[in-house]
């Protein structure tokens, strides 16, 4: 038996309109000549058969194809295609025909507007819904201790500690370029070292989407939804009230920064990784985080680095970066952040 035949279908009629149906599998929106489909239907047999044509059903987005003597060639090549397509859409999803849902824009921006796209294609994003385990329950020893790290984090509200956190929680560029420059002891700017700049926001990409099907998953509260408490950026409050904490997606995008970066530049890699874990702890901090999502977020950016070494693309920009930041190194060029500060501010 074929995997449609298995399918169930519901089907509606109301007075004067379209008997409607649903069908279970994406793959029986296949069209087939001689066959009308609702764009949420299953096919109807036509009743006449005039020549070759499609036309829109009423109050519907599907449309008909009228049957000829012979089928084209072209006919058949596209109603495979359509079906290959959405039984891989199908493949991708956490339910149905969906794919993997994007992270949310105000967690997981690059640039702005400018969307940069990522090394690894959507079927290689490690999946953090079989990485991760779920989060911790009320009233468990974990969340116990989540809350215990939060209460301890909320002392530094209007510290130097807390505006640190707050500059960490943009991920947009090219503020985002310079958080780690202090530990590079360089600067990363899209003129001086272009290609370490666009391996920061690939590499960006490519984290911030692991982290996505947990989050749509679990949907965890936030810390200050559930203590009441400012966060370091409030302009985010709204969105960040009914997005999903678990796991961190800037944990997941600052520990995967940390490795690549301690790639780049070995010599600093004590400095680079803790500062990508200062950058993790940034979250609790700023109250939009628990400390077991920025555990396990972290946990998603070293799975995708650890994946990232299979695509050549990856592998030749962390060369070319390493040979760009030495050049960089040789003409002196200056650290535009206040190091001293920063340093300041992670001791707190």
């Amino acid at each position: 038996m074929s995997p449609a035949s298995t399918a169930t279908v519901t089907c509606k009629r109301k007075a004067g309109r379209q008997k409607i149906c649903k069908p279970t599998f994406p793959w029986q929106w296949m069209r087939r000549p001689g066959e009308c489909w609702s764009s949420i239907g299953i096919r109807q047999p036509l009743r006449n058969s005039r020549p070759a044509r499609r036309k829109r059903s009423p109050r519907r987005s599907g449309f008909c194809v009228q049957a000829t003597n012979s089928t084209s060639r072209e006919s058949i090549t596209m109603r495979y295609a359509i079906g290959t397509a959405l039984i891989i859409f199908a493949a991708l999803g956490s339910s149905g025909c969906a794919t993997r849902p994007a992270a949310n824009p105000a967690e997981m921006t690059a640039a702005g507007s400018d969307r940069i796209a990522g090394y690894l294609p959507v079927e290689a994003i490690p999946d953090s819904i079989a990485l991760v385990p779920p989060p911790a329950a009320a009233n468990s020893a974990a969340q116990a201790h989540d809350d215990e790290v939060s209460r301890a984090s909320l002392a530094l509200y209007g510290s130097a500690r807390w505006a640190l956190a707050a500059e960490d929680a943009a991920l947009t560029f090219p503020a985002a370029a310079q958080a780690f420059s202090c530990a590079l002891n360089a600067p990363v700017t899209s003129q001086g070292t272009p290609v370490l700049y666009r391996l920061l926001q690939r590499t960006l990409a490519d984290a911030g989407r692991s982290t996505a099907p947990a989050k749509r998953r679990y949907l965890r509260p936030r810390p200050f939804v559930t203590n009441g408490k400012p966060i370091c950026t409030p302009a985010s409050v709204e969105t960040l009230r009914t997005d999903g904490s678990y796991p961190s997606g800037h944990a997941a995008v600052g520990w995967a920064w940390a490795l690549v970066l301690t790639e780049v530049a070995p010599e600093r890699a004590d400095a680079i990784l803790a500062r990508g874990r200062a950058f993790a702890r940034s979250r609790v901090v700023c109250n939009v985080h628990w400390f077991s999502d920025t555990v396990e977020g972290s946990m998603m950016g070293a799975a995708t680095v650890a994946r990232l070494h299979a695509e050549s693309a990856f592998r030749d920009d962390v060369a070319a970066a390493r040979k760009e930041l030495a050049a960089v190194r040789v003409n002196g060029s200056p650290v535009t952040r206040d190091c001293k500060a920063e340093a300041q501010a992670l001791a707190e």
